[in-house]
């Protein structure tokens, strides 16, 4: 029962980013269309128009199986080692960076939402 469930979830998620594609196509948008479905998705679960449960578990799903989605352009990658040998220590440094400044702003962004959630817990209880 659970992996129906899960796959049922999966399908919700991919009809979202389906809708997404569709406004995309429809509308000329320079914005992707699976961009677009996550943000309805986002608009969704934020107005409580659909439920976090109903998407959770094919969420988690998909995420554990992430990492593998990278495996082809690692490789890819491999397959051109000039483009590392002249350039790798820039694309290196850039990398950190990036991933330096996405953990800050990550972390920034959950500290600020935990003290949302806090505030709105205490004027609740008050």
């Amino acid at each position: 029962m659970k992996w129906i469930q899960i796959i049922i979830q999966i399908f919700i998620l991919y009809g979202f980013s389906f809708i997404g594609e569709m406004i995309h196509r429809a509308l000329h948008l320079l914005i992707p269309g699976n961009v677009l479905g996550l943000l309805l998705l986002l608009l969704c679960l934020s107005l409580k128009l659909f439920k976090l449960d109903w998407i959770e578990q094919g969420a988690g799903f998909l995420i554990a199986f992430l990492p593998l989605l990278f495996v082809p352009s690692m490789v890819g990658i491999m397959n051109y080692p000039t483009l590392l040998s002249k350039q790798g220590i820039l694309l290196f440094i850039i990398i950190v960076i990036s991933t330096v400044i996405t953990a800050i702003v990550a972390g920034h962004a959950s500290q600020l939402l935990e003290k949302g959630k806090r505030k709105r817990k205490d004027e609740q209880q008050a």
